[in-house]
């Protein structure tokens, strides 16, 4: 599933994306941990892996790995 990140607190490292379909979605400290990532910019397209729960897993830059 692909969105664009609407907020991004890197104090918490924590925030919110807006999913292709219009929807916002919260993903938390651990699911951006899991990217390896150093941050996120406002507007920047991600991946996200979501949980049999719709929790977000994991969020990645879109088309890499």
């Amino acid at each position: 599933m692909q969105g664009t990140i609407a907020t991004f607190d890197p104090d918490t490292r924590a925030g919110t994306l807006l999913l292709d379909d219009g929807s916002e979605l919260a993903f938390d400290a651990d699911a951006f941990q899991r990217s390896g990532l150093r941050l996120l910019r406002l507007g920047q397209r991600v991946e996200i892996e979501t949980e049999v729960t719709g929790d977000v897993h994991r969020v990645g830059i879109a088309g890499i790995g």
